[in-house]
């Protein structure tokens, strides 16, 4: 059975399940172009529809990121971008906004932190839930029960590959809602939406009752507006990383990315 959860993840779900409407999930890496900018890119993504964020913590192995993500990632780091620093930019999002925030992050740099203290921690900073990306689901139970205990969701990532065992595990281990991989190989923008999506849509609907998120490969209104026909959320990452990393030099940063969001999520508002 999932896990019950009262978060701001599950709350914003229940409301919008209310309004007949879909989640917009926006990605950026924490610490890109510097970690002066990312409170106020939150913030901006939020003002242009985005629902939930996840922070990705910036790592020097990202082996599932394409190059867009992977150079972010380069940028964050030599920028000094650091776990207690996310959680300094949390704390400072939460002084003006409750939206949902997932920390997003490969295992590694949350090992080195130090899992209870992690725990404690990024609750204690605002944040509402982990996905830890390479995280075995079949050795998740010990770091799921953790994380529960300080009352954050945990999410993992299901792929068109992934076997009935699997997806059972995914089910079993995640709260507030599951992230679908529309399709396999790493992140990056596509010319159009997979195949694959609809049918793990379907295969997963069948184990759980969790609100579902497709992501990977979304880049455009036409995309998100296929995928909120099949999904409850609509995840995009590299187009947002590329765009920040497009106007990472100028003084509008924040205001192109909010323009932009408002054109993604455009036919989320329509519906």
């Amino acid at each position: 059975m999932p896990l019950q959860t009262t978060t701001r993840i599950a709350g914003l779900f229940q409301k919008k399940k209310a309004e007949g409407r879909k989640a917009f999930i926006a990605y950026l890496t924490g610490g890109d172009p510097s970690p002066d900018h990312t409170a106020s890119l939150i913030l901006a993504l939020e003002r242009g529809g985005a629902d939930l964020i996840e922070l990705g913590v910036p790592f020097s192995d990202p082996i599932a990121d394409g190059p867009v993500i992977q150079r972010a990632s380069e940028r964050a780091l030599q920028a000094g971008t650091t776990v207690p620093k996310l959680l300094t930019i949390v704390r400072q999002v939460r002084q003006h906004s409750e939206i949902p925030i997932i920390l997003f992050s490969y295992l590694n740099p949350l090992l080195r932190y130090g899992f209870e203290r992690l725990a404690r921690d990024t609750a204690d900073a605002g944040i509402d839930g982990v996905l830890l990306t390479d995280l075995s689901v079949e050795e998740a139970a010990e770091p799921v029960n953790r994380l529960r205990e300080y009352c954050l969701d945990t999410v993992f990532l299901a792929a068109p590959t992934s076997t009935e065992r699997r997806l059972q595990l995914v089910a079993e281990h995640s709260s507030a809602f599951v992230y679908l991989v529309s399709r396999t190989g790493v992140t990056g923008e596509q010319v159009s939406l997979s195949q694959a999506a609809a049918p793990l849509v379907n295969r997963m609907r069948r184990l759980t009752s969790l609100p579902l998120a497709v992501g990977f490969g979304i880049s455009t209104p036409e995309q998100v507006a296929q995928v909120a026909e099949i999904a409850d959320g609509v995840v995009v990452g590299t187009a947002i990383v590329r765009r920040i990393e497009k106007y990472a030099g100028s003084a509008d940063l924040a205001t192109e990315l909010e323009s932009y969001i408002k054109e993604l999520t455009a036919p989320l508002r329509s519906v």
